[in-house]
């Protein structure tokens, strides 16, 4: 061999020495990250499966022949739906389902802590707007409409704004300022496309009007 070839032979076992490692090394590691990311998108898959398999069971406890949900195998599902599933949107969808059940049975207090849950932190943006109107609801019709209004305050979503400013208007309603519930009343007709359906909203207008004259 002659000296040059043994000086690029040198250099190259200086250069593997240096770099051949931390190319293997990352290497590796690059495919322990394609793996486990492969391996964590089978997991939130079958996650998501069986979260939809339990809620689609929860919201069959509801077909019953007195079209009542059966309230033991409601708390039976959507406590395992939270437990097992609860980082899923299953699990709040599965809440909001509770809730309407605890209305449906005048537990107040537990559909709003249902709703509380999901409003305080919602898997989305969605399910957090139509979290917050229920619970407004819930707390009107529990006699704590100041509250409820405060849950309204901010912007909402272009989609929601229509329902958001026509609930505010119902409990301005309650609270007796109807100028303000007329404000809102409109703004909600404004937020609506010309061709929605306006008849309710048009006709609690029409009802603060009579009122006014």
């Amino acid at each position: 061999m002659s000296g040059t070839e043994d000086e690029e032979l040198a250099v190259m076992k200086d250069w593997w020495q240096r770099n051949g490692k931390p190319l293997l090394t990352g290497g590796l590691l690059a495919l322990v990250v394609v793996l486990g990311w492969q391996g964590w998108q089978r997991y939130q898959a079958g996650q998501s499966q069986g979260a939809s398999m339990l809620y689609q069971q929860l919201l069959e406890t509801a077909l019953t022949p007195s079209g009542q949900a059966d309230t033991a195998r409601v708390a039976e599902l959507s406590g395992k739906l939270k437990s097992e599933f609860g980082g899923t949107t299953y699990a709040q969808f599965g809440s909001l389902f509770v809730a309407k059940v605890a209305v449906d049975a005048g537990k107040l207090d537990d559909a709003a802590a249902e709703l509380k849950t999901v409003a305080d932190k919602p898997a989305n943006d969605t399910l957090g707007e139509v979290a917050r109107q229920r619970l407004a609801r819930v707390m009107a019709a529990q006699n704590k409409v100041d509250d409820a209004l405060k849950l309204l305050d901010g912007d909402a979503d272009k989609a929601f704004l229509a329902s958001r400013e026509e609930l505010k208007g119902d409990l301005l309603v309650q609270l007796g300022r109807t100028d303000e519930a007329h404000a809102a009343y409109q703004k909600a007709k404004s937020a609506l496309s010309e061709d929605a359906a306006v008849g309710g909203l048009q006709m609690k207008l029409d009802d603060l009007a009579k009122g006014d004259a």
